[in-house]
């Protein structure tokens, strides 16, 4: 390196990096050293002044703030035309006259990415102006401004020599706005000769991992953005190897010009190696220290991860208990681990909720619910619930305790009475069930999903098979489920499948006891055709094992038709009837479904097809199948696509309704 230096500032081009940098810039030694000390527009920076002191100039915050880079010189920024052009840019001066223009780049294809492109764009005054009419004097300095901003682009990847002239041409036969163009030669790329972690090697036998984790080598181009990005990946390896007090200096740049390559030095102080210690919490009125230690997905001992922390917080977020949490790094003064104190600021635990519905083959119905999120701490909810309908009136009691003894399981316990009146039966049913269960949702997809409950039902019914009578069944039932999830997201998958079994072995006692077994299989699967298209596919298959349809209680049977069934059919609607035209129910099950999810920006369009059956047979008739086709709409909200199905029944029974309408959140499957 030559003795002289000078430093200039490092554009800074991520704005969510406060980082800085130095550059130290080696002059080039004069050819003549009686020549005066002429600007050097080959080299892209001014000759420096061998008399001032070396000056520090930090990576601004923001790429707004971008400085450094020599200005323009004027004449490169001024109107550049050939001879035709000139008569059309003086009488353009002359007039005074506002044109709008358009802007092009040439000579940058090469090295200009989706990144050069878009900082350009969001910077540039031109762009900003664009569309928008401008005289020659404010396109002027339009020009010159970008002009600068383009070699401070080009400087933030490695071009140190880069040399830009613009032009401004009239409009081209039939057109209206004037064109502005840059002609950029980008010059030649620095190359980085050495690259220094100091310090790292305080990291002992994590020293490796740690070096592996910043991208940036000897020989590499001086690209602000790698640069900046493999100092924010070598901060998270730091914080997921075991030191949570880490602290990394700026990245420091020294530039040669002799030899177009310079030096990057970057302080790593990894600080003391932790391992997990204890949970301190600062209100224990949710919920204690240890059922926020059997949440977490780590133990004490474990090496300290930044990732473990973060998984803990969404974690306590997910509870619905807290409005606010944060997870603090403590050291424990042991010498071996770090304490995580836990501030929770507690949310408000009483939900009063209320709808008002109206549904095809249901009717019209109004439902009230209130529910203590943590009346039995910690996690402990109970929830009360009314229905009243012109098809449905119902009071419930839920008690559910999420994470019950270990992360995701919820244990859950209902006491139910109800009086449902459909057109397939009309049942007055007491219930008492409870399940322990593992549950996906929103901000931890699980790939596996299983339920193991119990039930005790008494349902007074009638239907069909009864004569006009009622039938009193008393019915125990041991529901499991289990579910495969391989797609990208619960709410609205793009990618990936779904598998789910349910088996359902019980007992029935109505005049004599006798056993069945309900089994059920779902798969989904889901193809992206393109950016903006999805194909989906869906079937499902079930049946009844022992028994006959007539035996079985009718709120037991399986029904098809309706918004998450085959669409264009009413509610339970398909299937085989009895005299009055109303549906029985049977012992099998298939359905199908295919739809194309069309999206552009925040709303889609969905083409579907539905097909099903239920048959009162072991297995299902496919010869039988119902078959509806529709269109829907989605709008893709923050929480999850809201949709709306129109569907029509394609060979329909008699009294199908010619149209239906489906509202709900998430996609039909």
């Amino acid at each position: 390196m030559s003795q002289a230096t000078r430093l200039l500032a490092l554009p800074l081009l991520l704005a969510a990096h406060p980082a800085y940098a130095q550059i130290v810039e080696s002059p080039v030694n004069p050819v003549d050293q009686d020549l005066p000390l002429d600007p050097m527009p080959d080299l892209g920076v001014d000759w420096p002044d061998m008399g001032t002191p070396d000056t520090v100039a930090p990576l601004p915050s923001n790429p707004a703030d971008i400085v450094g880079g020599n200005e323009q010189p004027e004449e490169e920024a001024a109107v550049d035309a050939n001879a035709d052009d000139a008569a059309v840019a003086a009488e353009f001066a002359d007039s005074g006259e506002e044109r709008r223009y358009s802007i092009r780049l040439t000579g940058v294809d090469q090295i200009a990415d989706a990144q050069f492109e878009t900082r350009f764009k969001e910077l540039s005054i031109l762009w900003e102006g664009e569309g928008k009419p401008a005289n020659l004097a404010q396109i002027n300095r339009r020009i010159m401004e970008d002009s600068e901003l383009l070699e401070r682009l080009l400087r933030a990847k490695g071009y140190y020599a880069a040399r830009i002239r613009s032009a401004i041409s009239p409009p081209p036969p039939g057109g209206d706005r004037l064109s502005v163009g840059f002609e950029i030669v980008p010059g030649v790329r620095y190359l980085l000769s050495s690259v220094d972690l100091q310090g790292i090697s305080a990291a002992g036998e994590r020293e490796p991992n740690l070096r592996e984790a910043f991208p940036v080598h000897s020989g590499d181009p001086i690209d602000a953005d790698a640069i900046l990005a493999g100092q924010a990946s070598l901060s998270l390896a730091l914080a997921e190897n075991g030191f949570p007090f880490a602290k990394l200096g700026e990245p420091e740049v020294r530039i040669d010009h002799e030899e177009r390559k310079g030096d990057l030095d970057i302080v790593v102080t990894p600080g003391a190696y932790r391992t997990f210690g204890s949970i301190i919490l600062n209100d224990d009125k949710l919920f204690s220290a240890k059922h926020v230690e059997r949440i977490a997905r780590f133990n004490r001992g474990d090496p300290y991860m930044a990732s473990d922390v973060e998984d803990l917080r969404s974690a306590i977020v997910a509870t619905g208990l807290v409005s606010s949490v944060t997870l603090t790094p403590k050291d424990a003064g042991d010498g071996e681990h770090v304490d995580l104190a836990v501030d929770v600021r507690p949310a408000p635990l009483r939900t009063i909720a209320g709808e008002l519905g109206y549904g095809t083959g249901e009717g019209y119905r109004a439902a009230v619910s209130w529910q203590h999120r943590n009346l039995f701490p910690p996690e402990g909810s109970l929830l009360l619930r009314g229905v009243l309908g012109t098809q449905e009136q119902t009071a419930s009691a839920t008690y559910r305790r999420n994470n019950f003894r270990e992360r995701d399981h919820v244990l859950t316990g209902l006491v139910s009475i109800s009086n449902i009146k459909r057109d397939a039966y009309d049942a007055r049913t007491i219930t008492l069930s409870g399940a322990l269960e593992r549950q996906t949702n929103i901000l931890f997809q699980k790939k596996w999903v299983w339920r193991i409950g119990a039930e005790l039902i008494a349902s007074d019914e009638k239907d069909a098979f009864s004569g006009g009578n009622r039938r009193t069944f008393l019915i125990g039932a041991v529901p499991l489920s289990l579910t495969y999830d391989g797609s990208d997201d619960l709410l609205n998958p793009t990618r990936g499948f779904r598998l789910g079994g349910r088996f359902s072995p019980e007992l029935s006692f109505q005049n004599k006891t006798f056993g069945y077994s309900r089994v059920q299989l779902d798969g989904s699967i889901y193809q992206p055709m393109s950016d903006s298209i999805v194909l989906a596919a869906r079937a499902r298959f079930g049946t009844i094992l022992g028994s006959t349809v007539d035996q079985i209680a009718p709120s037991r049977r399986f029904y098809a038709g309706g918004g998450a069934s085959v669409r264009g059919y009413g509610y339970q609607a398909i299937g085989p009837r009895d005299a009055n035209n109303d549906p029985i129910g049977g012992k099998s099950l298939a359905e199908f479904s295919l739809e194309s999810r069309v999206r552009f920006g925040n709303f889609g369009v969905v083409p579907f097809i539905d097909a099903g059956n239920i048959s009162t047979s072991f297995l299902p008739r496919f010869r039988d199948l119902r078959i509806g086709a529709g269109m829907g709409l989605r709008y893709y909200s923050s929480f999850g696509p809201i949709r709306i199905d129109v569907g029509t029944p394609l060979n329909p029974q008699k009294g199908d309704p010619r149209i239906a309408v489906y509202v709900s959140l998430g996609q039909a499957f």
